[in-house]
């Protein structure tokens, strides 16, 4: 077999193929073989059907399956001989049998880009000097306290700081409600009904709370506040936005003392001690998971950074596919109109292709380093990956393993486990030092609480809930 390979870029080549007479014909051959195995003719026994009934038959089988082979065969080779790392094969063409026998044709390659790996080993990480305080477990303490908290209705007084107002509101920008103003959904900006507000600082702007400070009930208020820089929405930072708001509720919260009862009422079993270590255990869990995640975005981060390639052109317009696809669902699921989507078509996929190629980057520096490192899963490491979905998904394990196999799925999750792997390999050599900056999750948190109000409003309680807590009386159960 003569194996011709023309690199055209660093992710494309031309793949030319000619095979000889003599080879052509003893694959053909055993392919025929293997038919008249397995062929059914009336009038012969099995086995025993002539190749010249059989070729007759089923020629044109016989010929496809002769050139997929012949195709395999040669993007083996190719892949050993000229160290080629073949993504996709199109379909071959300039196919000819020629008078002696011999077959030739060719196929546009796309393959993984070359590239000189960094040094992977020694990439410097900066994690936040953070650890769970005194001050933190008793902010927790309030939280836990606060769903046991009683709310007596206030009549005779206006609003006044730290009370819990009840409201509806809307906002506009230049005249037009916000989401129609900005063309996406803004959440809780846009609008709110029966919205727990707690009057402190920050409580969903600055500003907001002091703005209805003296409002008695029923009454109706308009001011306006300027959003934060640090607000997810970019066309609304430093934005300053009018409020309409009507005042339909005003309520004291009285916090309970905390004892060994409602400890124990809190945490079946346990007193004030054990509740506040179960409290700290939550939240140094919580701290650790946010670190872990802020390792690893800053460790891809750095990596893509310390090497640049060429991208398959197809594979980046697929997954830029894809990721627009994922934010229009998004988008659709927070109450965007198909209307708002298209006006923002250029938006959403100049995002979509950014990402497209982060994560195509960063996928194929990972591979090289699993290569380059001989990171594998073993089979009993799928097998159990695949039970614990199976688990998850409620089924059971052998019709769920046959589910995926059959859809092609396993692959996927075998090359998704190594990525995984790859990365937990990374980061037990990358040099990590602290340093006294917060993490960007805490921001993201206290931005979200600070957003959200009362958290009694998005369940319809009247209750605060706690995330440390929560998470205990799941795990008891």
């Amino acid at each position: 077999m003569k194996i011709t390979v023309e690199r055209q870029s660093d992710c494309a080549a031309r793949l030319t193929v000619e095979i000889p007479p003599a080879h052509l014909k003893e694959e053909r051959l055993k392919i025929i073989r293997s038919f008249g195995n397995q062929a059914r003719i009336r009038g012969f026994r099995p086995g025993k059907v002539p190749r010249t009934v059989i070729e007759k038959r089923y020629g044109e089988q016989i010929t496809s399956e002769l050139e997929q082979r012949m195709m395999q065969e040669a993007l083996s080779d190719a892949a050993e001989k000229e160290n080629l790392r073949v993504i996709d094969a199109k379909t071959p063409e300039d196919t000819v049998y020629h008078p002696d026998g011999a077959l030739t044709f060719s196929s546009m390659l796309t393959v993984a880009p070359e590239f000189e790996l960094p040094d992977y080993k020694t990439i410097q990480l900066e994690i936040p000097d953070r650890a769970i305080g005194e001050e933190d477990i008793e902010n927790e303490i309030q939280n836990v306290k606060a769903r046991y908290a009683d709310y007596t209705d206030v009549t005779d007084r206006p609003l006044q700081a730290g009370d819990f107002a009840i409201i509806d509101y809307r906002s506009e920008l230049d005249g037009k409600p916000t989401e129609e103003a900005v063309g996406q959904s803004v959440g809780y900006l846009g609008t709110g009904e029966d919205y727990w507000l707690k009057m402190e600082d920050d409580s969903i702007l600055p500003g907001f709370s002091q703005a209805l400070e003296g409002a008695a009930l029923a009454e109706e208020r308009n001011f306006s506040c300027v959003v934060p820089e640090e607000f997810p929405v970019e066309e609304l930072r430093q934005v300053e936005l009018d409020f309409h708001v009507t005042v339909k509720g005003i309520k004291i919260q009285k916090l309970p003392e905390l004892t060994d009862e409602l400890a124990a009422e809190i945490l079946p079993g346990s007193d004030i001690n054990g509740l506040r270590e179960m409290i700290r255990g939550n939240l140094e869990h919580q701290l650790n998971q946010q670190i872990e995640e802020f390792k690893v975005s800053q460790l891809l981060e750095k990596l893509t950074s310390m090497v640049q390639f060429e991208l398959p052109p197809e594979l980046v317009s697929a997954e830029t596919q894809g990721q627009a696809d994922e934010m229009v669902e998004r988008g659709l699921g927070s109450g965007m109109s198909e209307d708002e989507i298209e006006g923002r078509q250029d938006e959403i996929f100049a995002a979509a292709s950014q990402r497209a190629q982060t994560n195509l980057k960063t996928d194929f520096l990972l591979q090289r380093i699993a290569e380059e490192e001989n990171i594998q899963i073993t089979q009993e490491e799928l097998a159990n990956r695949v039970a614990a979905m199976a688990n998850q998904a409620k089924k059971p394990i052998k019709s769920f393993a046959s589910e995926l196999q059959k859809n092609g799925q396993l692959r996927g999750i075998q090359h998704s486990m190594i990525l995984s792997k790859t990365i937990d390999f990374l980061l037990e050599h990358a040099k990590v030092s602290e340093t006294s900056e917060q993490l960007e999750n805490d921001a993201a948190e206290e931005t979200s609480q600070a957003d959200s109000g009362d958290p009694a409003v998005e369940s319809g309680d009247d209750t605060p809930t706690s995330d440390a807590t929560e998470e205990s009386e799941n795990n008891d159960e």
